[in-house]
């Protein structure tokens, strides 16, 4: 057998971890560190936001559209007073008024009957039936106040918020016709002390002359000044103002305790002259100026429940006189 005497013993063992030195890479940063980065990157990113929705409330304009809606939903939600129109920016709007040739404009003593009374109402809540020639002259005359207008033609009323922001206007559907007047006073007759009585909020009406479709703030309101000037009542297949005048006398008599003063225009035809007999009553009439009749009707406790007029004979006569004279 060979000899292991000169056989070598190699021993193999693990090496031990050097220590670091100055050129070893530093060692990954703590949990402390990590939470300071997070911390870092959520405030830049918070900031950004933040600008990002400050810039974009700046450049947000709120329309008519939107500004209307509002109202509709907090009808408290009213632009603070503003300073009625200058007497002498008042005479020369209602001089120029006066002298235009505009197709279907009023003549100028009517002109001037309404507008003695925006005079002495405004500012004021002015509720107009009608849009026409004359309408951005209310509008303007009653500067600082509230001016609305109702028309049977929603693109009529469209057109006229496009090419003057900030016009206030409504349409309404009328179910009505010139045909049916004496069909709607009976009717409205029997039911004066129920659906057609004068003191009502007539978004809950069921009388057919009622407007219950107008938005809901407006029936709240208490109208310093209602014109009626429209729907059409030229033919007998025209929807006719008896709607609009019974829907101007329940609002007057409805809105508060202040007299509202009342101005039917057309006043001739036989629809405006029976309707505002017997909604507006003769004993509130004022006066007439040409084909213009002024109503002036307390509310409140001066108004009667169960009949719009306390004087019944007087409005009888007045309604058969009219009939009468539509009949020559």
């Amino acid at each position: 057998m060979k000899s292991f005497a000169g056989t070598r013993l190699i021993l193999l063992q693990p090496s031990l971890p050097k220590h670091a030195t100055a050129t070893t890479p530093p060692p990954p940063p703590s949990a402390q560190h990590r939470l300071w980065l997070i911390a870092l990157i959520s405030f830049f990113a918070f900031a950004s936001i933040l600008t990002l929705l400050s810039s974009s409330a700046r450049e947000f304009r709120p329309t008519n559209s939107l500004l209307r809606a509002a109202a509709s939903v907090s009808p408290t939600a009213i632009p603070a007073p503003v300073a009625a129109l200058h007497p002498n920016l008042f005479d020369a709007l209602l001089h120029y008024a006066s002298q235009s040739a505009a197709n279907g404009r009023m003549p100028e003593p009517e002109l001037r009957a309404i507008a003695a009374v925006l005079r002495r109402r405004g500012p004021c809540s002015l509720l107009v039936f009608g849009l026409g020639p004359e309408s951005l002259l209310w509008r303007s005359l009653n500067h600082g106040g509230r001016t609305v207008f109702v028309d049977e033609n929603q693109y009529y009323i469209a057109h006229y918020e496009e090419r003057h922001p900030g016009l206030e206007g409504y349409d309404v559907a009328y179910t009505t016709k010139v045909s049916e007047l004496g069909e709607l006073l009976s009717a409205a007759r029997k039911q004066i002390g129920g659906e057609c009585r004068p003191i009502q909020n007539l978004l809950f009406s069921d009388c057919r002359l009622g407007i219950n479709d107008l938005p809901n703030h407006l029936y709240d309101v208490a109208w310093d000044v209602i014109l009626v000037d429209g729907p059409r009542g030229y033919s007998p297949a025209s929807p006719g103002r008896m709607s609009a005048i019974f829907t101007a006398g329940v609002l007057a008599r409805s809105g508060g305790v202040g007299p509202t003063d009342v101005l039917v225009h057309d006043y001739e035809r036989e629809v405006e002259k029976v309707c505002s007999a017997e909604f507006l009553c003769a004993e509130n009439l004022v006066g007439v100026e040409g084909q213009l009749a002024h109503f002036v009707i307390r509310g409140g406790g001066a108004a009667r429940k169960d009949d719009f007029c306390f004087n019944r004979t007087a409005t009888a006569a007045a309604a058969a006189a009219a009939s009468a004279a539509a009949m020559l």
